[in-house]
């Protein structure tokens, strides 16, 4: 990804709040020739994030029809966390012959994909995903007739990524003048959920 230096956030404890935050993330890489002929797929999926590790870990299933799980088996996995993002026009500066740009907030994911396919394990995920997205919902999966938790749990796969490289690029103005900076802020405070997101983290990172 390319990351001007003053784009680039190393934080271990930004970056995984960020994966957090955003973590309806892509994983790409091949599929297999013997699958399919393409040289670059991604699939979207929530996931989990751990802060466990040097840099984490990630946490997520696929759909077993999904043939990508196959060919990401034991294989280097890019995966792809995109943040808030927004135009941002020229008129929000004090200087005036500029011209427009996009700001936004993106994290990249390296690590090996190992896959699980125990049913504890799997049902231990899903858990995991009920609690970061609707906490309540999981005593009525335990309500459900066994035989189809089971049916369901057999028609996922399981995965887990130690990660080993990462990547922050957080592009919120930090090579502008104060004053323009202050322009891109005050218009994003009250803006869309993704400008106010953006405007969060420029008072966090910026100030």
């Amino acid at each position: 990804m390319y990351t001007p230096r003053f784009n680039q956030v190393a934080d271990r404890a930004v970056l995984l709040e960020a994966m957090r935050a955003y973590s309806f993330a892509i994983l790409i890489g091949p599929l297999d020739e013997t699958i399919g002929t393409s040289q670059h797929h991604a699939t979207h999926l929530p996931l989990v994030v751990k802060d466990e590790g040097p840099h984490g870990i990630i946490e997520g299933h696929f759909a077993k029809e999904n043939p990508h799980w196959q060919s990401l088996a034991n294989r280097e996995t890019l995966v792809v966390f995109p943040g808030p993002h927004s135009y941002v026009s020229p008129s929000l500066y004090a200087e005036q012959i500029s011209v427009p740009t996009w700001n936004y907030i993106a994290v990249h994911a390296y690590g090996t994909l190992q896959l699980f396919e125990e049913e504890a394990a799997k049902e231990g995920l899903l858990f995991d995903l009920i609690e970061a997205n609707e906490p309540a919902y999981a005593d009525k999966w335990r309500a459900m007739p066994g035989d189809y938790r089971r049916k369901l749990l057999g028609g996922i796969v399981g995965f887990r990524i130690s990660i080993t490289r990462i990547e922050g690029k957080f592009k919120l103005s930090q090579n502008r003048s104060e004053a323009d900076r202050s322009g891109v802020y005050n218009a994003h405070v009250s803006g869309s959920d993704d400008q106010r997101a953006l405007a969060d983290w420029m008072k966090r990172l910026i100030g």
